[in-house]
Parts: structure tokens; C-alpha cells; sequence
């Protein structure tokens, strides 16, 4: 297994190819590149190298899948017996992001390849043939 942690948004997520993260809001458009350098450790086949801060050489590549809103976080402050009372809320600016590739030094560890079609396997043995097996 292949994953990588990376930092973007004042965050650190671990990240494996062929998922999708939601992190803060990116100024990239939706199907656009996105290329991370911050990248604080990278992990493949059990090699692991750690950055001091950051591993050089390393990049995260994804996809900008879309832009959305979070869920409305209500904050409410009152003080007892003074009817002061204060109702806000809140909804972060999310973007979910594909990750494509996780690179060291121009070595691409891992990548969302092409995923082949399963063909489903036909059985030779037909239902007639297993009924009137011999006992």
C-alpha cells in the first residue's frame, strides 16, 4: 500500500491514489490539475521516507472533482440571567480533490491506471450434468 501525508489548507491528510479527499478550498477550477509539493512523508511497499519538513523531490498529483459548501455549523452564545444571546452559523468552502499520483524524485510509486473490465467466468459444466450425477 501507497499513501502519502500531505499538507494543504493548514491540514495534514494522509492521501492514497485512486480516492477522493475533501480539503479547504482550492482556486482551481473543477477537471483541472492540481500539483502538491508539501508533502511530509512517503510510503511504498514499506519504505518510508520522512521529510524534514518536507521530502524533496515529492509531489501529489490530482484532480479538482468540484467545489461545495460543508454542512452549517451553528454557534449559539448566551449568558444567563443577562438575555444576551447570540445565534451564528457557519459553512466551510470545501474542495474534493481525485488523487492521481504520488511521485518521488521523478519515480511515479503509484497511479490510478486504467481499471480493466472483469469478463465474469462462464461455468462448462451445465445444470443437467449436475442433477443426474451419480450418487
Amino acid at each position: 500500500m501507497t499513501y502519502a501525508i500531505i499538507e494543504t489548507g493548514g491540514k495534514q491528510i494522509r492521501v492514497e491514489p485512486g480516492r477522493f479527499y475533501d480539503i479547504e478550498l482550492l482556486t482551481n477550477e473543477p477537471d483541472e490539475k492540481v500539483t502538491i509539493d508539501s508533502v511530509l512523508l512517503v510510503q511504498h511497499d514499506g519504505e518510508v521516507t520522512i521529510g524534514q519538513p518536507l521530502v524533496t523531490g515529492a509531489t501529489v498529483e490530482g484532480t479538482v472533482m468540484r467545489h461545495y459548501r460543508g454542512r452549517k455549523v451553528l454557534v449559539y452564545k448566551m449568558k444567563p440571567k443577562k438575555k444576551t444571546r447570540k445565534k451564528r452559523g457557519h459553512r466551510q468552502e470545501i474542495t474534493r480533490l481525485m488523487i492521481d499520483t504520488i511521485t518521488l524524485n521523478g519515480a511515479v510509486f503509484a497511479a490510478q491506471g486504467p481499471t480493466e473490465e472483469e469478463v465474469p467466468v462462464v461455468d462448462d459444466t451445465s445444470a443437467e450434468e449436475v442433477e443426474t450425477a451419480p450418487e
